[in-house]
C-alpha cells in the first residue's frame, strides 16, 4: 500500500474488477485509452490474471479514499523495462465520471506513483501517451514537469477525425515533487 494524505494505492483486487470494467467501458473514459473495445467481465478477469497477477512488467493499483476506503480509480506502471529502467504511466479517476477529477485525487495519485517509481523501483524515466484532445491530463502532467518527447501525427481515430498522440516523459533527475 502507498499511503497519501487523502488516498492510498492498493494492489488491484478481483473485487475491484467489475467497477474498473464499468469505468473502462464508459465512452467518456474509453476515448482516452488505447483499448477501444467494450470489455466484458471475462476479458477484465483475463487482464487481471495475465497482466496484474502474472506479469512482472505491470504494477497496477486501485485508488481508494482514506476516509471511507471508497474506490476512486486505478493507476499503475506498465510495460516496465527493468533493464533500461523505464515504465509507462496509467491513471484514471472514476469519481463522478470525471476521468481526471478537479478534487485533487488524480494529482495525489500521480504524486504517489511517481515517487514509488523513482524512489522505490529506481526507475530512470516514466513516460505516457495521451491524445491531443486530452487537455486535462496534459495539464496534470505539466504540473509534474513532464516533457513532450514526441508527437505521433494522426495516430488516433476518434469522433470522426484523426488526432495526434503526445509522448510525454519525466526523468528521475527532473522529478521534484516529493
Amino acid at each position: 500500500m502507498l499511503k497519501g494524505k487523502n488516498l492510498s494505492l492498493f494492489a488491484v483486487e478481483k473485487a475491484d474488477l467489475q467497477q474498473l470494467r464499468d469505468w473502462r467501458n464508459d465512452p467518456n473514459f474509453r476515448k482516452h485509452f488505447r483499448e477501444y473495445r467494450e470489455l466484458n467481465l471475462s476479458q477484465q478477469e483475463k487482464w487481471f490474471e495475465t497482466q496484474v497477477v502474472a506479469d512482472n512488467t505491470t504494477l497496477m493499483f486501485s485508488i481508494r479514499r482514506n476516509e471511507d476506503n471508497h474506490l476512486l480509480g486505478c493507476c499503475g506502471l506498465v510495460y516496465i523495462n527493468w533493464v533500461h529502467r523505464h515504465a509507462d504511466l496509467s491513471l484514471y479517476i472514476g469519481l463522478d465520471d470525471k476521468y481526471i477529477d478537479d478534487e485533487g485525487y488524480a494529482e495525489e495519485s500521480c504524486k504517489l506513483i511517481l515517487n514509488y517509481g523513482f524512489n522505490e523501483l529506481c526507475l530512470n524515466k516514466i513516460w505516457t501517451e495521451i491524445y491531443e484532445f486530452d487537455e486535462k491530463k496534459k495539464a496534470l502532467y505539466d504540473k509534474f514537469g513532464f516533457k513532450q518527447d514526441g508527437l505521433l501525427r494522426q495516430n488516433y481515430w476518434y469522433d470522426g477525425q484523426w488526432w495526434d498522440s503526445r509522448i510525454l516523459s519525466i526523468l528521475n533527475s527532473e522529478h521534484s515533487i516529493k
